[in-house]
């Protein structure tokens, strides 16, 4: 009776829905309901932003959406019989609906996100035997010896840990390849890794083939291995000290759990926060899906693995023959067949790794077309919407996982759709410009107020258009060609640990110039008809507005392609430890101020200037936070500055053995609430408003900067015409 009840009151909810949104009305009514929703938003907004009023809010919000899609339908759409008008005007339309699908799924997924889930870190029954499986490919030794250190650092029983690095960058197929060259590089990489290996105390394993990439080489480590658990860490993934404390409790209160999956954090910027310098001022990118969404998806059981930071149970593992490997992005793929099996994942909202990220826009890029690709992949292979054994929720909260990646169609046809009417006068959406004000404006701020309520502080007004605007230019034919050729994507490694010694135009980055240019030319062309068209200035105005707005988000994509000049390829971060800097044989009493994986600034007391010089071998004493036990590293000094009360010293570390990479792990990654406090130290809502004179203001400087990049690059081309392209010539402009 209970059930029919709800079933009844859900109806007869749809139908006043229904009505409402398919009500005839006038446009200064419409105009003055979708003020009022937006006056209603902003006050739940400022006085009761959570709980039921936030869901109460993002209904208001969801009706007007509704009501624009019905207008969009039956009132907008071009003549059958005009061709010319009707095809592209219902390729937008198509757009836009595929916009409202996904505001659809993303409010099923984080309307109300789970909450973090509280530590478990002391209240651990047992301590089964766990695997950790760092795979490799082409890393530099010196990177993979941090995260190894760091992962046999990790706090637990030393007979219940096995490190295995496993190598696919020296099987048997390289080191016996027919080019001399490629043979020799891996056989000496074989010796050097096997030796790293053993003096860190981590197992070496390759294998004979470089079959089912990432997928093959994991699969090869089970196989291997016994251990009930299995942690696995990207070569540049380095685990904190409590990792394995946090996350090996969940396994004992569910046993059909397969994954425990943790955020990744970031110690270097991506592309676009080095370039706009963001990154110590704005939550990074992947803090809204690690922060926000990855919560939403484990209230429905759906949070999936994310190719690292992760801990797997093998029982779960053996059922499907190991990781998948039909696709390029094993890891969801994976967490897909055992979720249809009716295996559980959680999701642990701690950083509890510290890794690095593409620093240079190619990588960045790179690195983004395999996930989108691979998500067309499992869209194609496994088709999560209708897979069998998956939930109703689970099945949306995949949908709304791989049908994301289809953004470049809509992203490009957004920018493009404007200038059918001012280059061609074509009519592809037929409304006057009132029409427009009372419906579409009130949907774009309305569609912008839901964005804030769902992700504020993790994501900042704008930011997202411009991450999807700068990929689609190139992921547009990457996932094209994937729906043409499902099976024809390769599994590439992305880059590690780069950096960009001079400031340079990216070498994919001229597309960029030449879509602003094509924009630019639009602003003028809407300028020209006002003047010519008066009759239809209304609508002209509209549709030159929204071509501004591409405008100025092409503008802003100019200064994330102008890659700025960085030595150092990651941040330093804050540790403030107390130490000893040995001088001349002293040892004088000093402070680790902060520190990063390739050296330290340290506060230096009761010593002159004078005494360190240049290029100087020295060392630092500090007790490990592991265990309190002291250690001794080697440094080297680089440049030092004098303070009010000391000398700050920069320095390198130069580690010639296991103990030295155990220090600077220690050091760097060991504690996992420095992480922490510095993601928490930049986010902050700034508002709709402000962010967006906010997101204006940072657009017109990159404008500006990516055309003072073109323009010597371009007249550094021309003092050298023995030069290659833009993009290579700009790698000399400082």
């Amino acid at each position: 009776m209970r059930k029919l009840l709800m079933i009844l009151l859900w109806a007869m909810a749809s139908a006043v829905v229904i009505a409402l949104i398919t009500l005839p009305i006038n446009i200064e009514t419409q105009l003055i309901a979708g003020m009022s929703v937006l006056v209603a938003m902003m006050i739940l907004k400022l006085v009761r932003p959570t709980g039921i009023w936030r869901l109460i809010a993002l209904a208001f919000g969801t009706a007007v959406v509704l009501r624009y899609v019905y207008w969009r339908t039956t009132d907008t759409l071009p003549p059958f019989n005009q061709l010319e008008n009707f095809i592209p005007g219902f390729l937008l339309y198509l757009a836009e609906l595929y916009s409202v699908l996904m505001l659809a799924l993303s409010l099923f997924v984080v309307a109300q996100p789970l909450p973090p889930r509280p530590s478990r870190a002391k209240l651990n029954d047992r301590t089964p035997a766990v695997d950790v499986f760092i795979p490799t490919y082409n890393e530099e030794p010196e990177l993979l010896a941090n995260t190894i250190a760091a992962a046999k650092g990790m706090d637990y029983p030393a007979d219940k840990l096995t490190v295995w690095l496993l190598d696919d960058g020296s099987t048997l197929q390289k080191r016996n390849a027919e080019k001399i060259g490629e043979a020799n590089a891996a056989e000496q990489r074989h010796a050097e890794l096997q030796k790293l290996a053993a003096d860190l105390g981590a197992n070496y394993l390759t294998r004979d083939r470089n079959e089912h990439a990432k997928a093959g080489n994991l699969n090869n480590g089970l196989a291997h291995s016994t251990g009930e658990l299995v942690a696995v860490f990207d070569a540049d993934h380095a685990p904190a000290r409590d990792f394995l404390k946090e996350t090996i409790g969940h396994f004992d209160e569910d046993p059909r759990l397969f994954l425990v999956q943790t955020p990744h954090f970031f110690l270097n910027p991506d592309p676009v926060e080095r370039n706009l310098r963001t990154f110590e001022k704005m939550p990074s990118e992947n803090e809204m899906f690690y922060g926000v969404i990855q919560r939403g998806l484990d209230k429905w059981n759906a949070s999936f693995f994310c190719g690292s930071a992760a801990v797997l149970r093998r029982e779960a593992l053996l059922e499907t023959d190991g990781f998948s490997g039909i696709s390029i992005t094993e890891d969801c793929e994976t967490a897909v067949e055992l979720h249809s099996r009716g295996w559980n994942s959680i999701y642990v909202d701690k950083p509890l790794i510290a890794g690095l990220q593409p620093a240079t826009f190619a990588s960045f890029i790179g690195q983004r077309s395999r996930w989108a690709q691979g998500m067309m992949q499992i869209l194609r292979f496994r088709f999560p919407p209708m897979k069998r054994g998956l939930s109703i929720p689970q099945r949306l909260c995949y949908a709304s996982s791989t049908l994301f990646w289809l953004f470049p169609f809509a992203r490009t046809i957004f920018l493009i759709a404007p200038l059918f009417y001012l280059f061609f006068d074509l009519q592809i959406f037929t409304a006057s410009g009132g029409e427009f004000l009372a419906y579409t404006l009130t949907y774009m701020i309305v569609n912008l107020m839901m964005q804030n309520y769902l992700y504020g502080e993790f994501r900042w007004p704008w930011i997202s258009e411009l991450y999807e605007y700068i990929q689609t230019v190139h992921l547009l034919p990457a996932v094209v060609s994937v729906i043409l050729n499902p099976r024809k994507p390769t599994f590439k490694v992305t880059a590690k640990d780069e950096s960009i010694a001079t400031s340079r135009l990216s070498e994919i980055g001229m597309p960029f110039f030449f879509i602003f240019g094509v924009l630019l030319l639009g602003v003028a062309v809407t300028v020209y008809k006002v003047y010519a068209e008066p009759f239809k200035a209304d609508v002209t105005l509209v549709v030159g507005g929204w071509n501004l707005i591409n405008l100025i988000m092409a503008g802003c994509a100019l200064g994330v392609v102008s890659e700025r000049g960085e030595r150092a390829a990651s941040r330093r971060v804050k540790v403030s430890r107390r130490c000893d800097f040995k001088l001349d044989g002293e040892w004088l009493k000093a402070t680790i101020e902060d520190v990063s994986v390739n050296g330290a600034r340290v506060l230096v007391f009761g010593a002159s200037a004078d005494a360190f010089a240049k290029g100087s071998a020295s060392a630092i004493r500090f007790k490990s936070f592991a265990d309190g036990t002291e250690g001794v590293l080697p440094i080297t000094v680089r440049n030092k500055e004098v303070t009010s009360d000391s000398i700050a010293v920069g320095c390198y570390f130069s580690p010639n053995e296991a103990a030295h990479h155990r220090l600077v792990a220690d050091l760097l990654f060991a504690n996992s609430n420095q992480w922490e406090e510095f993601q928490l130290s930049r986010r902050g809502n700034p508002g709709l408003l402000a962010g967006t004179l906010w997101f204006l203001r940072l657009a017109i400087f990159q404008t500006y900067r990516g055309l003072v990049y073109l323009g010597r690059a371009i007249r550094a081309r021309g003092q050298d015409p023995r030069s290659g392209p833009v993009g290579k010539v700009a790698e000399r402009v400082s």
